[in-house]
């Protein structure tokens, strides 16, 4: 082993307003004081109940990805687990994700963007 991981950065046009997002989504702290990371306008971190940290990177020029265009790649996304495809999908989208990907209920799985544009699903627990 060469590592371990500190934290998934993910781009963004607007820091703050993604880490909550993903506070909403996720439970934690935004900007909880951390010795690996300083926080201002360009940094803000995530620090989950689970010990996950998300840490979310200003990108002046932030292109987001298109689901599931492969000229706009989606760089990444996140897999949660949720008891209620229906119910969770009503929570994120009041907290601001985009539906990108309905399929049928047989498949398990919904895709969304959250608000600087990455993809993330949720998958039936």
């Amino acid at each position: 082993m060469i590592g371990n991981v500190q934290c998934v950065v993910l781009d963004c046009p607007d820091v703050t307003e993604l880490a909550e997002f993903y506070r909403s989504l996720l439970g934690g702290t935004v900007n909880q004081p951390d010795r690996r990371w300083t926080v201002d306008d360009s940094w803000a971190t995530l620090h989950t109940g689970s010990g996950l940290v998300l840490a979310f990177q200003r990108v002046t020029d932030h292109r987001p990805p298109r689901w599931p265009d492969p000229a706009h790649p989606q760089q990444f996304h996140l897999d949660l687990g949720v008891p209620d495809l229906d119910a969770a999908q009503r929570e994120v989208l009041a907290i601001g994700a985009t539906l990108l990907e309905s399929g049928d209920d047989t498949r398990g799985w919904r895709v969304y963007a959250d608000p600087a544009g990455h993809p993330f699903c949720l998958v039936r627990e």
